[in-house]
């Protein structure tokens, strides 16, 4: 049994989510920069998790996704099982029919081992929630910077102090109406 990239990149591109969304919406666009996974295939596995209640979408402008609960009740198992990842390591999917044969009662001589692995490994993945990932993260140095707090304060900034070019500019004379426009014809008459 292998974990394969759909699962690993949906439980990697919801710890991104969680690392950032104090800060708002997180676009996907910037998951795929930040994590090198395609924009396409990130949007099919949110559309997967949103249907699982696992995010909630925000549309327009400074929208994105944020987790639809606390990160402390999200749990590896639940991302992997919301993208259609199997969690099985038994020839016959867990259903007990490996062999046709009467004499094995249709299960393979290693049936019982792979099925309890299963059984760990859901086990294990449902202990280890989303919350429990961030921390490790944080825990590793990472550093997560609100580019939109800065746009904002860069803005603000500039407003407050009007340039010196600008602070000394006056303000131009006047036009003087043109004789050929119809508005002035009609106040001549």
């Amino acid at each position: 049994m292998r974990l394969t990239t759909k699962g690993r990149f949906a439980v990697t591109a919801m710890i991104d989510l969680a690392l950032r969304e104090t800060h708002g919406p997180v676009t996907l666009a910037g998951i795929s920069q930040r994590q090198k996974i395609s924009l396409s295939y990130l949007e099919q596995l949110f559309g997967k998790l949103r249907r699982f209640n696992i995010v909630e979408s925000t549309r327009g402008p400074g929208g994105g996704y944020t987790l639809a609960r606390p990160s402390s009740e999200v749990s590896v198992a639940d991302i992997i099982v919301a993208v259609d990842e199997p969690l099985d390591a038994t020839q016959c999917g867990g259903k007990g029919n490996c062999h046709t044969d009467e004499e094995n009662h249709g299960r393979c001589m290693t049936h019982d081992l792979w099925s309890n692995l299963n059984s760990k490994m859901v086990e294990y993945l449902s202990s280890v929630s989303l919350k429990d990932l961030v921390q490790q993260q944080e825990g590793r140095g990472i550093v997560i910077q609100d580019m939109r707090q800065k746009k904002i304060k860069v803005e603000s900034t500039k407003a407050d102090k009007p340039a010196p070019a600008l602070a000394a500019k006056k303000e131009p004379p006047p036009k003087a109406p043109l004789i050929n426009s119809v508005f002035n014809l009609a106040r001549q008459s």
